[in-house]
């Protein structure tokens, strides 16, 4: 079976959609996700399709150009007080650009709030026939795979889903094996990079390498191998932000080392 990667929208955050889409068909991608849900970080381009018609039609025009898919959009926080109909406007935009997932991460303690309100986007996400797969993020408040599964057990969402980035598997010390017996079908699609072996202890080095100096898959210290090995066949959306080597090869030729490294890894990593 042929693998599917798509080209995660961090790893070249700086292009518009429009620009990500023609750069993810030139150097070999299925897919893109994209970041149409405005966060507000520093130095973040606001790229809310919803409001943006230009950039909009700039976009579904250039994923009809090169047949390129839209995979899944991002990204729908749970926070303190979120109301979760704010992303009513990106969900439309997922589906009618033709998505399959919205991905969602938890940003509060508060269990009771969290749960209540991931449930409510699962509930506002299937109208659209889109899932909702949290991601659990180590400076996050759901920052393990255990308190990931607490939430997917219990809101019991038929369109919810489990998205394992493989940096994030490995800086929360999860266990492999852990993953083995989860439900097939809460996995869709799941985040590839490197990074280096030695988990950071302060917060501040985890969010750095986090948000801008991953590594290509093979070239750092995470056993990425087993891990997707320990999960069903997938998407691999390729989530690699790395200023670094932005800077010195462009964004078009960081996306084909990201995809080129990753198909090659997994080439000479095969399930046993």
């Amino acid at each position: 079976m042929k693998r599917e990667f798509s080209l995660a929208h961090l790893t070249v955050l700086g292009c518009a959609p429009p620009e990500m889409t023609y750069i993810a068909a030139m150097v070999g991608y299925d897919y893109v996700s994209i970041r149409p849900i405005y966060m507000g970080l520093p130095g973040e381009p606001n790229y809310d399709l919803a409001v943006d018609k230009g950039m909009m039609k700039q976009t579904k025009k250039a994923l009809a150009d090169t047949g390129v898919r839209l995979h899944d959009i991002e990204l729908a926080r749970i926070y303190e007080g979120v109301d979760v109909k704010r992303y009513l406007p990106a969900m439309e935009v997922a589906a009618e650009l033709g998505g399959k997932a919205v991905l969602s991460s938890i940003w509060t303690p508060d269990r009771g709030f969290y749960v209540e309100k991931f449930g409510e986007l699962c509930d506002l996400a299937k109208q659209f026939g889109l899932t909702v797969d949290l991601e659990y993020v180590p400076i996050a408040s759901v920052n393990t795979l255990s308190r990931a599964v607490d939430v997917l057990r219990t809101v019991n969402c038929d369109n919810a889903g489990l998205m394992v980035d493989t940096h994030h598997f490995q800086r929360a010390r999860d266990c492999v094996e852990d993953l083995k017996p989860l439900p097939k079908e809460w996995f869709h699609f799941a985040h590839l990079c490197d990074a280096p072996g030695e988990i950071p202890t302060e917060q501040d080095e985890m969010t750095r390498i986090l948000r801008e100096a991953r590594s290509y898959v093979g070239e750092g210290g995470i056993d990425v191998a087993s891990i997707i090995n320990s999960m069903p066949d997938m998407v691999y959306s390729i989530e690699l932000p790395n200023l670094e080597n932005v800077g010195v090869f462009g964004y078009a030729e960081h996306a084909r080392r990201c995809i080129e490294s990753a198909k090659a890894y997994l080439e000479a990593n095969p399930r046993v």
